[in-house]
């Protein structure tokens, strides 16, 4: 007996049904196997819980319309890719997040970075930078350089980006409550070098939803956030139209402990809330919706995490054309960068993460990302040295080309298993989401502590998985060796004189800076925070001015307050 269908290219043809289909298989074939030898006596699982079925068939997509769910590359609903020609027509941008001690030796590693063939520039804020802190803040000491490259004013900025022509490179700049002012940072740096700020390319991460969520760095409380976060959208769509004003989260929401169908629901929430901020001060979806990026994990299982982009893309494009309504098929458009797992990284036999990086990264790939970092096999232990971030940047350019799947768009694209998969993450976040919508959205659903709670307990429970022996971790508990035989590896060390060096350099600055013009333009910029002007001029004006991070996030809580977060248990 056999069936007619349709394949992708519209044409007709037939498929052998199959005798029972899966059942019949299973009464016939695997039945008997299964009485001689048993399958392994665990439970199939993905890394997030999701069962795993034994076989994939064509029952399984039996409701999949090649037209509206599935399409080609580059139509709706961009399940198979938002370019028709993916990577045959250009590679995904590799851009390794990097960034430590003062803003000198980042710009070092930058230069060596692109000299090796990284594509574009990722940076890594030290922890008081992202809290809006300057270096010479009692709450910055010891932490000065640690995570990230220390950035209190223009003048670090214009150091970091010294010898890098900006009209040639793109740059991302993972940096949230403070992003408004580093982006105006980035803005000047570009004027000095003669690069006009409409041919300015990159992403500020910017979203301040995700650290109420998960990472926990935030300044001021959620609306006077999306209050600037607007603003930069706005001054963006006019000033600045190939910047990235939001790179939308999901990564963070992974590592702080959910699930792959957590990280898709929260993060299109989250986008969903920005979306709906920008309409509601007043901007048409398409002025804006277009220069959204996403940013998403890729954690060990490879299936679960090739469905996951896919599924969000189809999510997105759906949500934006019939939800909002937006025209401009850009706004449709899901774009996302990649970063393999942090989390899963192990500092037990840490030559075993380069494993997992190269299969993270290779998910992400076919996956469709358009840009990806590959963490270094060391990042569990501390910042990447040369040898670390070199051999994860070779892990990509492996990837890229020598391993054939650029060749080829959406190879996985039709199989059972993988179909199936994805429509079922698909059905699993849009519960969540549903979920969310019910609750007055995402700022309300964050401020009743319910993705907080969610994460929290998929967390507790992985954690327990992993404590029974569950769930495996290679070296941590399975396959592990004594202590003593574990390969220890160098690690980058922070020069503790880097701190002092760093204040030497802010004193300096203060004393030589025009103080009654850093004091207009602060005084300036909590007016306009007071009322209702677009803030970026303003910051533009007082980073101009080598205002510092602290002194202008300071000014701004004179307005907005702080945010303090009520405990989740």
């Amino acid at each position: 007996m056999a069936k007619t269908t349709r394949t992708l290219d519209g044409q007709t043809g037939t498929r052998a049904a199959g005798e029972g289909g899966r059942q019949g298989w299973e009464e016939r074939t695997l039945r008997p196997a299964l009485e001689k030898s048993p399958e392994r006596d665990v439970r199939f699982t993905t890394v997030s819980d999701f069962p795993i079925q034994r076989l994939g068939t064509p029952e399984d997509i039996a409701a999949l319309n090649l037209d509206s769910d599935l399409a080609a590359p580059g139509e709706f609903p961009y399940t198979r890719g938002i370019h028709p020609t993916m990577y045959r027509g250009r590679l995904w941008t590799m851009r390794q997040f990097s960034g430590f001690g003062t803003a000198k030796l980042t710009n070092e590693r930058y230069r060596y970075l692109l000299s090796q063939g990284q594509t574009g520039l990722s940076v890594a804020f030290d922890l008081p930078t992202l809290m809006g802190r300057d270096s010479d803040d009692p709450m910055a000491l010891g932490e000065v350089g640690r995570e990230g490259v220390a950035i209190d004013s223009l003048a670090d900025m214009e150091t970091l980006f010294s010898g890098i022509p900006l009209d040639r490179i793109s740059t991302s700049m993972t940096i949230n409550s403070p992003a408004a002012i580093l982006f105006a940072m980035y803005v000047a740096v570009g004027e000095k070098q003669g690069v006009a700020s409409e041919i300015l390319e990159g992403t500020i991460q910017n979203d301040i939803l995700k650290e109420y969520i998960a990472q926990k760095e935030w300044i001021y409380p959620p609306r006077p956030s999306l209050r600037i976060i607007t603003d930069i959208m706005a001054y963006c769509a006019e000033r600045v139209p190939r910047w990235n004003t939001i790179s939308i989260s999901g990564y963070h929401i992974r590592e702080a402990g959910s699930t792959a169908i957590q990280e898709l629901a929260f993060t299109l929430a989250d986008g969903i809330g920005y979306v709906q901020a920008g309409i509601e001060a007043g901007m048409d979806v398409d002025a804006f919706a277009p220069r959204l990026s996403f940013f998403f994990n890729s954690h060990n299982d490879f299936f679960e995490e090739v469905c996951k982009l896919r599924a969000a893309r189809r999510i997105w494009a759906r949500v934006m054309r019939d939800r909002f309504h937006a025209k401009d098929e850009r706004s449709w458009k899901l774009r996302t960068h990649v970063q393999t797992a942090g989390c899963s990284l192990t500092a037990q036999q840490p030559y075993t993460n380069i494993v997992r990086v190269t299969v993270q990264a290779l998910a992400a790939v076919l996956g469709g990302t358009q840009s990806l970092h590959t963490n270094s096999m060391d990042e569990t232990l501390a910042l990447p040295t040369e040898e670390a971030v070199t051999i994860a940047l070779r892990t990509q350019q492996i990837l890229a080309e020598e391993s054939g799947v650029a060749g080829t768009v959406d190879p996985l694209g039709g199989s059972y298993f993988v179909e199936d998969l994805t429509r079922r993450m698909e059905e699993g976040a849009l519960d969540l989401i549903h979920r969310i919508d019910a609750m007055g959205g995402i700022v309300a659903a964050i401020e009743a502590g319910f993705p907080q709670r969610e994460i929290a307990e998929a967390a507790y429970l992985y954690q327990m998985q992993i404590d029974s022996g569950e769930k495996t971790v290679v070296g941590v508990n399975k396959h592990t060796i004594p202590p003593e035989d574990d390969h220890k590896i160098p690690i980058l060390k922070i020069d503790q004189a880097i701190e002092a060096d760093q204040l030497t350099r802010l004193r300096a600055l203060r004393q030589s800076r025009d103080a009654a013009a850093v004091a207009r333009a602060l005084e300036a910029l909590r007016s306009s925070a007071a009322g209702s002007d677009n803030l970026m001029p303003r910051i533009l004006d007082a980073v101009k001015a080598y205002a510092t991070v602290g002194e202008i996030c300071a000014c701004m809580k004179t307005v907005f307050g702080e945010y303090r977060e009520t405990p989740v248990l």
